[in-house]
């Protein structure tokens, strides 16, 4: 069994943290609940985690799978460099974000979230992990028709595998027999 990539599960976590503490923001400025100032925190809080967790990092091992759209915001989060490089700082700004959200109902869920994608996040720091960007790739894949070693040697449709398989000393069992009449004299 192989070693869990920490970071990719608190990229998806601090992703859903964003929406949902932004979700909350909007609901608390929206309803002007006491406290909203909390809540027009957490929107901008959330735009600044979805804007940060959005593109998603290179796996050690596989295939990693970009989010659509995502090279614009890779580039911007790679311009930071060790500030969104390093675990132990994403885990350190996602701790420090959540904090103000818990202080209004609308908001604890994605403090919670966030909290835990901050847990998380630390999780990958200790064991090595850093984020790397997924770039676009510059090798050209293979043709197809590279790939086929050897082709069909019968054409289809092939007779059934029993009738392909006789020897040749029988040729007479050897023979495959069309069940439909054919005579020189049709047409």
């Amino acid at each position: 069994m192989g070693k869990i990539e920490w970071a990719m599960w608190a990229n998806e976590q601090a992703l859903a943290a964003g929406l949902i503490l932004l979700t909350g923001g909007i609901v608390g400025v929206g309803g002007m609940f006491r406290g909203w100032e909390f809540a027009a925190y957490s929107i901008a809080a959330g735009v600044f985690v979805c804007l940060l967790e959005y593109p998603r990092g290179k796996k050690n091992k596989g295939t990693s799978v970009e989010r659509t759209g995502q090279y614009c915001f890779t580039v911007c989060v790679k311009a930071f460099g060790p500030l969104t490089r390093n675990y132990y700082v994403r885990a350190f700004i996602h701790a420090a974000i959540a904090v103000p959200a818990g202080f209004m109902l609308a908001t604890v869920l994605g403090c919670v979230c966030l909290g835990i994608a901050s847990l998380i996040y630390l999780g990958a720091a200790i064991s090595g992990e850093k984020w790397e960007p997924i770039l676009p790739r510059t090798e050209t894949r293979k043709a197809v028709g590279e790939s086929i070693k050897q082709p069909p040697q019968n054409p289809p449709p092939r007779p059934p595998a029993e009738m392909r398989r006789k020897r040749a000393e029988d040729l007479e069992g050897a023979a495959y027999d069309n069940p439909i009449k054919v005579s020189a004299n049709d047409e």
